[in-house]
């Protein structure tokens, strides 16, 4: 997804804690500077002010975050030379979604009953095997194609 020209992130919302992926191809990245690295915070105080290297490829620098909680995701890029890409003084500024708790699946991975796991497994194969001879073999019956093979 890109948000603002030059800026990509792999994902379509910026959910708290997750991770995304960041790729930049603004200003810095077109200066050829040999290394860039993000310098990013959250929220309206800049909180856990973090900055980080990122990795040069061919398509841009691109670097991998880990969102924390925030109303915001904020953060500017700088080069080898101290000479920032800062969205002409104000940043570049995206909102962070929370995370619905109601839409969080919680799983029981405890398996309590393994036994029955294994009969109804059982048993459905028996059924498609039966479904599977029915719908075969009848047809054959009803026309008179059905030879049986006789042992010798």
């Amino acid at each position: 997804m890109e948000l603002v020209k030059n800026i990509f992130f792999n994902t379509d919302k910026l959910v708290e804690n997750t991770a995304v992926k960041i790729s930049y191809t603004g200003n810095l990245f077109q200066n050829n500077s040999e290394e860039v690295y993000l310098h990013y915070g959250f929220g309206l105080n800049w909180d856990n002010v973090t900055e980080v290297k990122m990795e040069k490829t061919e398509l841009g620098f691109q670097a991998e975050v880990a969102l924390l909680e925030g109303e915001t995701f904020n953060f500017c890029f700088r080069n080898e030379n101290n000479e920032w890409d800062n969205n002409e003084g104000q940043n570049y500024i995206f909102p962070i979604e929370k995370v619905e708790l109601s839409l969080v699946a919680v799983q029981d991975n405890a398996v309590t009953s393994p036994r029955k796991l294994r009969k109804s497994y059982i048993w459905s194969k028996k059924i498609r095997l039966a479904v599977y001879k029915i719908i075969t073999y009848i047809p054959k019956l009803i026309s008179g194609n059905y030879k049986r093979k006789i042992s010798e």
